[in-house]
């Protein structure tokens, strides 16, 4: 069952006038899809742009769980950076307002005795970032041993800024069982490595400008002999007369041999991954943005955030290990606007991978005939 709007949850009075207060009424998409699993105890992982009320659907949830008996830290959402972490505090004291439940933003470039203080008082929330979240647990201040639920918000966020072992040391201080959520805009290969070591059966919600690109997106596989998938690759090329598509491959070794096998064929096409120096990788995105070259063979990692004008084509060669990404992966066509087409091969030995993604997606992914 889907709700509406706030009144539609089953949640506490108390939280309810901390909602009405901030003058909350219908629920935004991601709202609707992850509060209730929270509500339950269960992992999430949202895809979702900032400005999407993120914050309440993962707040919300936290302080109705939270014992608010006990003054210890119980609740700890990881942020990428100080206003963020201020702006996310605040609205979760808002939410736990008339249960009591206090929240305090850890962040550096502020008083780390001040912010010392202010846990010794009681502190039932901490929004941090990872940096001054280690400093603060270091320092004996911060006990992460009473922490339940942790949200990492803006993940993809906090990975590009080189916080990936910082939030790995504080995930490994956290005690188990634990509730976890995870919110990121875009899911690439580093955000599943995270998710897949540290959640458990994680609910997988998709509310994004990938999603609603869909609508404007025609999308269909193949099932070939993984032996056949370059044959029917370049049959893919000629047939359709691609001129400006991206190629996806699950790793760097296979991105680097499937461009020099199209090479070879005679094709336009340069390989994008994680190998390259970054002088190699922008000369390589610089030529394909400025259509100086026809066909972009990508790891995950290597297309992150790439949003280029004219692609019309997105090609899975390998079908993602993980289903959301494969919404980031074709959200890469029909941008602007634009209309766009995404074809899939799909292996004998993929074919469940990539029934999990068509159980994830409303719109149609249709079957291409071979003639």
């Amino acid at each position: 069952m889907q709700f509406e709007c706030f009144r539609d949850l089953p949640l506490s009075m108390e939280v309810m006038k901390g909602i009405e207060e901030l003058g909350f009424g219908n629920l935004s998409p991601i709202q609707a899809q992850a509060i209730s699993p929270l509500l339950k105890g269960r992992d999430v992982i949202g895809q979702a742009q900032s400005g999407t009320g993120k914050t309440a659907a993962f707040g919300i949830p936290m302080v109705e769980r939270i014992d608010r008996r006990f003054r210890e830290v119980q609740g700890l959402v990881l942020v990428p950076t100080r206003e963020l972490a201020v702006q996310v505090a605040e609205h979760i004291g808002r939410f736990g307002k008339y249960l009591g439940v206090k929240s305090l933003p850890v962040y550096g470039g502020e008083s780390v005795h001040r912010q010392i203080q202010f846990l010794k008082h009681g502190v039932q929330v901490v929004v941090g970032t990872p940096g001054r979240t280690i400093d603060l647990f270091k320092r004996r201040a911060l006990d992460l041993s009473t922490v339940s639920i942790v949200v990492l918000d803006e993940a993809d966020t906090m990975l590009d800024m080189g916080f990936i072992a910082d939030i790995e040391y504080i995930l490994d201080k956290v005690p188990s069982p634990r509730q976890m959520s995870l919110f990121s805009a875009t899911i690439d290969e580093r955000v599943r490595r995270i998710y897949t070591r540290y959640m458990k059966r994680p609910e997988k919600i998709l509310v994004s400008e990938d999603e609603i690109a869909l609508t404007q997106i025609m999308q269909y596989y193949m099932v070939v002999n993984p032996l056949d998938k370059f044959k029917t690759l370049c049959s893919l090329l000629d047939k359709h007369r691609i001129k400006r598509a991206i190629v996806f491959c699950r790793t760097r070794t296979g991105a680097s041999s499937l461009g020099n096998k199209l090479r070879i064929k005679g094709y336009d096409a340069k390989p994008l991954h994680a190998g390259l120096t970054q002088p190699q990788r922008d000369s390589v995105v610089d030529s394909f943005r400025n259509s100086k070259l026809r066909l972009l063979v990508a790891t995950d990692v290597a297309a992150r955030g790439l949003d280029i004008e004219g692609i019309t084509h997105i090609i899975n060669y390998d079908v993602p290990m993980d289903a959301l990404l494969y919404f980031h992966r074709i959200g890469r066509t029909a941008r602007f606007g634009l209309e766009g087409t995404a074809i899939t091969l799909v292996g004998h030995r993929e074919l469940a991978d990539f029934n999990r993604i068509r159980s994830l997606t409303k719109t149609a992914i249709r079957e291409m005939g071979r003639n």
